[in-house]
């Protein structure tokens, strides 16, 4: 299935362009003595008009005998972007606007945001609602994504949680998804993994 990109993508937001859209599906998840279960799950990846990132929201809740959605599991929101320095083409800090036009206008200069090996780098942050803060570093290679955590915020009031990884890709253009977390007193182990198609 080819990728379609937006004619208005900016030029930085195409190595992520298989990941915009709405993708919904089923997934396993289960962490040390807490059994497998069955989960439905949406996400939606989005394009912020002329923004050099994508918006990102998972939902996810638990699903009763009937296969139907019961209890809301989690919903996670975060920001998506290649990793690159900011300079006064980009907003912020705060809501102070971009004072010159960004140099990434073109394949060309996006390219050379390529690290040693040919990948892309890429940062992720993610918040949950359980007091919980994620900033992850990882890579894009095609259309499979590697993702580890390099911050974990907590709140005073949050579970154990210390360290995950995550891996996307895009197989027969459905987009799969593994989550492994070290939490609860455990080790890195398997968490939760889903197969999502894309409906919009």
């Amino acid at each position: 299935m080819p990728v379609e990109i937006p004619t208005d993508l900016k030029p930085e937001l195409v190595p992520l362009a298989w990941l915009i859209g709405s993708w919904e599906g089923v997934g396993v998840v289960g962490y040390g003595d807490t059994p497998d279960t069955q989960f439905g799950q949406r996400i939606d990846f989005v394009a912020p008009t002329s923004a050099p990132y994508l918006l990102y929201t998972a939902q996810s809740w638990l699903l009763g005998d009937d296969g139907k959605i019961a209890d809301t599991l989690s919903v996670e929101t975060g920001i998506w972007q290649l990793v690159r320095d900011r300079d006064n083409s980009d907003v912020g800090p705060g809501l102070i606007p971009p004072s010159e036009d960004s140099k990434y206008t073109n394949a060309e200069a996006v390219d050379a945001l390529r690290n040693s090996d040919g990948d892309f780098d890429l940062e992720v942050s993610l918040v949950h609602p359980h007091g919980l803060t994620e900033l992850y570093a990882g890579r894009i290679n095609g259309p499979r994504i590697d993702l580890s955590t390099d911050v974990v915020a907590r709140t005073r009031t949050s579970k154990d949680y210390k360290a995950s990884t995550r891996m996307y890709g895009l197989v027969e253009g459905d987009l799969l998804w593994a989550w492994d977390m070290a939490a609860n007193g455990h080790e890195l182990a398997s968490h939760a993994s889903a197969r999502l198609k894309k409906v919009a």
